[in-house]
């Protein structure tokens, strides 16, 4: 089961953050469809946050087509985002991982990581090499 966690410094509102982290785990195949989201009682115990906010997380991804609700069970996935699972991109998640470590050692900072990435990707979004 997903377990959210908020970042306060991101500038984004926290439920979008739950949408984005919903939509993240969809992408890398860690949810599929009929997968359960956790109830807003158990987000709620885990995070500190307003039940209204994971409320309106949930019926963001209602309107996105990505989970339904189904009155007194939950919350559950219902399509997928993800085009292969996590396990088939392991070589360029060691990559990654390689990358981040030698970012740090350089001095980068998390927040300049982002954004060094982030402006590559614009730079090239749909590159391939």
């Amino acid at each position: 089961m997903i377990e959210f966690h908020l970042d306060t410094r991101s500038g984004l509102a926290p439920y979008l953050q739950i949408v984005g982290q919903v939509r993240q785990a969809l992408l890398l195949g860690l949810l599929a469809e009929g997968d359960k989201l956790p109830t807003v009682k158990e987000v709620v115990a885990k995070v500190a946050i307003n039940p209204n906010t994971v409320s309106k997380a949930y019926r963001e991804l209602e309107h996105l087509g990505l989970a339904a609700a189904k009155p007194g069970v939950g919350t559950f996935i219902t399509r997928s985002l993800g085009q292969a699972s996590l396990a088939e991109h392991g070589p360029l998640q060691q990559e990654l991982r390689a990358w981040l470590g030698r970012a740090r050692a350089a001095g980068l900072t998390e927040p300049g990581i982002e954004a060094m990435f982030q402006s590559t990707f614009r730079e090239n979004p749909e590159e391939e090499s």
